[in-house]
C-alpha cells in the first residue's frame, strides 16, 4: 500500500519512478496479468470448494406459484363413437416451503409443507356446452428421508476432491509468484544492462569527443595529419549514432518490463544502476533437500496422484453393489367444501388432516450389474493405469529437481569466478585506457590506437556487466528451484496472497 501511495503521488507530479528490484518484484506481484490471472483461477476453485462444503449445511427452499392458469381443447375417446372435444382450464396456485438437513454419511432429511389451491372449469361439447366448475384445495406437511448404503459417500468425496483441486490451484498460484520474480529479475537486468550499455555508449562519446578536440587541435597546429583528425570525427559520430539506437533498445526494452510487472506504458521509471555484490557458499546437498521438501511441483504431483485415486474409486463403485433407504410421512389434507372463500377451503383441508391416516412407507432398494460386458472392469484397468502414470510423474519431478538444482548450483559457482575475472580484467583495462589517452595527448599514439583502446575498453566493460547479470540470474534460478536464500539463509512463504519473505 505504501509503495502504490509512493507510485501514485509520483506519477501525479509526473516525476519518473526510480525503480529497485525489489519493488520492481512488488509490483508485479500485485498488479501483473498474469498473477491477477491465476488468482482468479484460484478464487475460482476456492468458491468451488465452499460450494461443497455448503452442502453439508442445511437448506430452506420457497415456490411460490401465483398463478399458473390454463386452458385448451381436449379430445374425449369414446367407444362407439368419434371422440368429442371439451374445453378444460385450470387456475393453480402453489406455496411450497422444503426445509433439507445433509446427514454427515451423505443422506439428508426434508421437512416438506405445501398449500395448494384449484379450480378446475369443464365446458361439455355433448351437452350443448354446459359448464362445470369445481375448486379444490390441498394441505400437506411431510417429513422424508433418503440414506445410500454399501456405497461410499458421495458428497464428502465431492467435497475432497474439490478441496484438493483447490490446494492444488493454491500451489500453482504460489509458484506462478516465484516465476514471476525470476522472470522480473531477468526483465529488470535486461533493463540493467541496456541502462549500463547506453551509460558506456555515453561515455564512450564523451571520450571521442574529447580525443576529437585535442585531434582537432593537434591538427590545427600541424602536429598530426589531417587524416587522423577525419578518423576521430569519423569515430565520434559512429559513437553518437550507436548511443541512440541503445537509447531506443532500452525504451522497448522498458515497455516490456512495464507490461510484466502491471505499469502502465505512459508511466516512465528509471532503474539503479549498482553493480555491487555478494558471494556465499551453497551446500548442494542442503539445496537438494531444500528443494525436496519446498518445491510446489512435488505437491502438486502428490495431490495429482490423490485426485486419481479418486477417480479410480468411482471407476470401481461401476461394479460394487449399492442401496438407498427412503422414508416417508405424510399428513395431508384435502378440502371437502365446493363452497366458500380460499380460507374457508383452506380450513376444510386442515380439519381433514385430523380425520385422514397419513401417508407412510419406507422403501430398500439394492442395485448390482449382474454382468456388463466388462464395461466396469475396463473403466477400473484405465483408472488404475491413469494413478501408475501418475505416481512415475511424482518420482521423475523429484529426479528432476535433483538434477536441477545441482546443475543451478554449479552454475552459480561457475558465474561467480567469471564475475570475478571479468571485475579484474575491467580494472586493468580501464588503467590501460588511461596510460594510452596520456600517451595520445603527449603524440605518442595516433588517435586510431586510442580508439582502439576505448573499443577494448567498453568489450571489457560489458564483458563485466554480462557476467554480473549472469550471476544475479544463477542466484535468483537458485531461489526459485530451491525456494530458500541462501545468501540470506531465509525461505518464502505465502501471505495475504503475496510472496514475501520470512
Amino acid at each position: 500500500m505504501v509503495l502504490a501511495a509512493l507510485i501514485n503521488s509520483g506519477l501525479a507530479a509526473q516525476e519518473p519512478l526510480v525503480l529497485t528490484l525489489e519493488q520492481a518484484i512488488a509490483i508485479a506481484l500485485g498488479r501483473s496479468y498474469t498473477i491477477k490471472s491465476y488468482n482468479e483461477r484460484k478464487l475460482a476453485t476456492e468458491h468451488f470448494y465452499r460450494y461443497w462444503e455448503a452442502n453439508f449445511k442445511p437448506r430452506l427452499d420457497y415456490r411460490l406459484m401465483s398463478p399458473s392458469w390454463n386452458e385448451n381443447v381436449s379430445a374425449i375417446q369414446r367407444v362407439d363413437g368419434l371422440p368429442v372435444y371439451n374445453s378444460t382450464g385450470t387456475m393453480t396456485l402453489l406455496n411450497e416451503l422444503k426445509f433439507t438437513y445433509t446427514i454427515p454419511t451423505g443422506g439428508y432429511f426434508a421437512f416438506n409443507a405445501q398449500l395448494y389451491r384449484e379450480n378446475w372449469k369443464t365446458v361439455l361439447a355433448l351437452q350443448d356446452y354446459q359448464r362445470l366448475t369445481a375448486r379444490d384445495a390441498r394441505s400437506s406437511f411431510s417429513l422424508s428421508f433418503d440414506q445410500p448404503i454399501f456405497t461410499k459417500n458421495q458428497l464428502k468425496e465431492n467435497l475432497e476432491e474439490a478441496r484438493l483441486n483447490f490446494e492444488k490451484t493454491s500451489s500453482e498460484f504460489t509458484r506462478t509468484q516465484l516465476d514471476i520474480i525470476y522472470r522480473v529479475t531477468e526483465g529488470f537486468y535486461t533493463v540493467f544492462r541496456i541502462t549500463r550499455e547506453v551509460e558506456i555508449a555515453r561515455e564512450k562519446l564523451v571520450n571521442s569527443e574529447e580525443a576529437y578536440r585535442i585531434a582537432r587541435l593537434k591538427g590545427e597546429a600541424g602536429r598530426i595529419p589531417e587524416g587522423d583528425v577525419l578518423i576521430a570525427e569519423v569515430s565520434m559520430e559512429q559513437n553518437r549514432a550507436a548511443l541512440s539506437e541503445t537509447e531506443g533498445k532500452l525504451e522497448r526494452e522498458k515497455d516490456r518490463l512495464k507490461q510484466l510487472i502491471g505499469l502502465s506504458l505512459p508511466e516512465d521509471f528509471s532503474i539503479e544502476t549498482d553493480l555491487k555484490y555478494d558471494t556465499f557458499e551453497i551446500n548442494e546437498n542442503e539445496a537438494v533437500e531444500k528443494a525436496i521438501d519446498n518445491r510446489r511441483e512435488i505437491r502438486e504431483s502428490e495431490l495429482d496422484v490423490s485426485l486419481r485415486n479418486i477417480e479410480l474409486d468411482r471407476a470401481k463403485r461401476i461394479r460394487e453393489l449399492s442401496g438407498t433407504i427412503s422414508a416417508y410421512y405424510d399428513l395431508t389434507g384435502v378440502s371437502t367444501s365446493q363452497h366458500g372463500s380460499t380460507a374457508d377451503l383452506f380450513r376444510s383441508s386442515f380439519d381433514n388432516i385430523v380425520d385422514r391416516p397419513p401417508n407412510r412407507g419406507i422403501t430398500l432398494t439394492f442395485s448390482y450389474p449382474v454382468f456388463d460386458w466388462g464395461r466396469g472392469r475396463e473403466r477400473v484397468q484405465q483408472q488404475m493405469a491413469s494413478v501408475r502414470e501418475a505416481q512415475l510423474s511424482l518420482e521423475n519431478e523429484k529426479t528432476t529437481i535433483t538434477r536441477e538444482v545441482k546443475d543451478i548450483v554449479r552454475s552459480v559457482y561457475e558465474a561467480r569466478n567469471r564475475l570475478l575475472i571479468n571485475e579484474k580484467n575491467q580494472q586493468l583495462m580501464q588503467k590501460s585506457y588511461e596510460i594510452s589517452r596520456m600517451r595520445f595527448e603527449n603524440g605518442n599514439i595516433t588517435s586510431q590506437e586510442l580508439g582502439r583502446e576505448q573499443e577494448r575498453l567498453a568489450a571489457t566493460q560489458l564483458d563485466y556487466l554480462g557476467a554480473f547479470i549472469t550471476y544475479q540470474l544463477a542466484i535468483a534460478d537458485l531461489k526459485r528451484k530451491t525456494v530458500w536464500d541462501f545468501e540470506n539463509a531465509t525461505g518464502y512463504r505465502v501471505e495475504d496472497e503475496h510472496f514475501r519473505q520470512e
